[in-house]
């Protein structure tokens, strides 16, 4: 497997990155090549600090750096020898099969959609996000790359967000819900009530209008938005999930009494913080792009950069994009017209 790492993005920029580079080298045998992109003489200081030689890494020098005040479409076409540019490059010139970048959302989603294309029967790509409940995880589709969807867009989230959720989360029929205002298909916007009517004949495993509250008391394993809507989700979710440890800490040290009580049941909150740690899912796939790429969190830590490029790897494994063109293209069989008869 060959893997292309924007090694200037994110908060941190290369020490973060290459040090969970390195880590993810040591693990994961299966990576094949890595490709280093940013600036090869701050990418090799990173190297010589964690003693790493390893024969897989080849260093791909950029001159450039997508800010995060740059608007994405813009920044793809006049910085051209950007990192996440030149990764993606990688991919278009059969180089490397994924690109992982922890830097600007907006550009690696343009980077990838205007240099990669998009898959045959997708017209726009969307950032699947796996989230935690008690019982699984679920994958939510779009999580922030198109904000402007159409109703076909989320026909299309659907069937990308089960075939990942089938085939790299391990679920034989996933159960499909849209986020709307109620349960019952008239309510909503003319978004999603368009979007319930093309959902319910499809051959996903629909359970039709979710609301918020239902992405916890009763999951379905893939959940069907607009990139609005999603990213506000993820970020709700990641925001409650920091909020209420800190709430938790706060009242554990009130006393000397639950001060003991937190030690007993230190291993259950490790157990829980670990579930809702996004450094242990490293990344979300843009699903729709002819490539790979894992979008990761802009403050990444080694670990989350280390699982990032699991993630890629995970998704070259298990031959994603195949598996969505064959699904795309047997709803369109199924829902295609009828030819007129012959005279």
């Amino acid at each position: 497997m060959k893997i292309a790492l924007d090694a200037m993005g994110g908060d941190f920029g290369p020490p973060n990155l290459v040090a969970g580079a390195v880590m993810a080298l040591r693990d994961y045998k299966q990576i094949s090549k890595l490709y280093l992109v940013g600036d090869s003489a701050k990418v090799e200081n990173e190297l010589r600090k964690h003693q790493c030689n390893d024969s897989r890494i080849e260093i791909v020098h950029s001159t450039q750096v997508v800010d995060m005040s740059d608007r994405a479409w813009t920044a793809v076409r006049r910085k051209k020898d950007s990192s996440i540019s030149r990764a993606v490059d990688l991919i278009k010139r059969g180089d490397a099969e994924a690109v992982v970048s922890a830097g600007h959302t907006g550009a690696a989603v343009a980077a990838s959609t205007i240099k990669l294309r998009t898959l045959p029967g997708i017209d726009r790509p969307g950032i699947a996000a796996v989230l935690p409940t008690e019982t699984n995880v679920f994958v939510l589709i779009d999580a922030g790359a198109n904000i402007d969807a159409r109703p076909e867009h989320l026909l299309q989230y659907a069937f990308m967000g089960t075939v990942y959720s089938r085939h790299v989360l391990h679920y034989k029929n996933p159960t499909v819900g849209l986020v709307s205002l109620g349960d019952e298909d008239v309510k909503g916007t003319e978004l999603t009530k368009e979007v319930f009517k093309m959902l319910r004949p499809s051959s996903l495993n629909f359970v039709g209008n979710i609301e918020g509250r239902h992405l916890f008391e009763n999951p379905v394993e893939v959940v069907v938005c607009d990139g609005f809507v999603g990213n506000v989700i993820l970020k709700t979710c990641e925001s409650i999930a920091v909020a209420m440890f800190q709430w938790l800490k706060h009242e554990l040290m009130r006393t000397r009494m639950r001060q003991v009580g937190a030690f007993l049941a230190k291993n259950a909150i490790g157990t829980i913080k670990d579930k809702t740690n996004y450094e242990e899912y490293g990344g979300s796939p843009l699903l729709g792009v002819n490539g790979i790429c894992i979008i990761a969190h802009g403050a990444s830590t080694p670990l989350a950069v280390k699982n990032a490029l699991r993630v890629a790897a995970e998704s070259i494994e298990q031959q994603v994009n195949p598996h969505i063109v064959e699904e795309i293209r047997r709803y369109h069989e199924t829902t295609a017209p009828l030819e007129p008869a012959l005279s």
